[in-house]
């Protein structure tokens, strides 16, 4: 069924290339969850394999996301960047997670948006909750969430780039800093040309290099907790310092920042990167319940939105700071 929501999602994504990938096989994924004529697979036989790709393909993506970043893209951006992009994490995260646990939202829901407007989307979303080990509803409905405001960043902040007095490269880095998901990030950046698009991608690998240290943080975290049980079960359920999967996508990072991969072997990395995660993102769109969702639905988008506007907002002003 995952195969099946990837192979539909890209062909939506040939006929309507402003149409991420990742974005489709997530809608696809909830209207999967839905439809009369798949809902009972969805939630029945198929829902163990659905969640399976939800969780390991969505690890196997995230290592291979690092071969799109190497040290010298980084240190290309300068120090003034650097830190900008720093700032924008931490003030995202910060005050999402805090709102969102004042507003009162169920389970990891504020600890899952907070990762996923600051970082990559959905697929920080994924490496947090396999570290925190979140429910898998938590899970999808922030995806979900995440996902949706991307898509409608898409079609707004170009709208914006004039109001705001942006010049190409400008715009390119507040897109880069302020929209969650990678392919987001080109559709919004691409329509100021190709000079938005290079600095909008260099200033997202940025956010996205700071997954590693995110999840090895909440991973000492949970580790702390467990051991202030002082159960035999909390114990052996501590995760690893480092999880197995953002030690991979560090080696990735480095094995790029060598330069030894071809372009060839880089293109076929992407492509597996991009379809491993958008059959993860399908099967974690068919666990998005829409009935039980409309229970807090109201409190998750005043969150999202407040959410997109202190991205936006923190972005923008890093953005004329250091250009």
């Amino acid at each position: 069924m995952a195969a099946c929501g990837v192979a539909v999602a890209w062909a939506v994504h040939r006929v309507v290339p402003a149409v991420p990938l990742l974005t489709a096989a997530v809608v696809l994924g909830i209207g999967a969850a839905h439809l009369p004529g798949t809902r009972g697979l969805v939630r029945g036989r198929g829902r163990a394999g659905l969640s399976l790709a939800g969780k390991r393909l969505m690890r196997l993506g995230i290592v291979l996301l690092g071969l799109k970043l190497s040290l010298n893209d980084v240190l290309g951006l300068g120090w003034a960047t650097v830190a900008m992009v720093f700032c924008v994490v931490a003030a995202t995260f910060g005050g999402t997670w805090w709102l969102g646990r004042r507003m009162g939202l169920r389970g990891d829901q504020p600890l899952l948006i907070a990762t996923g407007y600051s970082i990559c989307g959905a697929s920080a979303i994924g490496a947090v909750s396999e570290v925190s080990d979140s429910d898998e509803r938590d899970v999808a409905t922030s995806v979900a969430l995440v996902t949706l405001c991307g898509t409608l960043a898409i079609a707004v902040l170009p709208l914006l780039q004039q109001p705001l007095g942006l010049g190409d490269a400008q715009f390119g880095r507040w897109v880069g800093a302020s929209v969650h998901d990678v392919g987001q990030v080109v559709a919004a950046a691409q329509t100021a040309g190709p000079a938005a698009l290079k600095e909008a991608v260099l200033v997202k690998l940025m956010r996205v290099a700071l997954l590693a240290p995110l999840v090895a943080a909440l991973a000492v975290s949970v580790r702390a907790r467990a051991g202030a049980r002082r159960t035999t079960t909390a114990a052996a359920r501590r995760p690893p310092l480092v999880p197995l999967f953002v030690a991979g996508f560090l080696c990735m990072v480095a094995l790029r920042s060598t330069g030894l991969p071809s372009a060839a072997a880089l293109d076929a990395a992407a492509t597996g990167q991009e379809l491993l995660l958008a059959a993860a993102l399908f099967g974690l769109g068919s666990a998005v319940h829409l009935p039980s969702l409309t229970r807090t639905g109201a409190r998750v988008a005043v969150l999202g939105l407040c959410a997109w506007g202190v991205i936006a907002g923190v972005s923008y002003a890093g953005v004329l700071l250091t250009t």
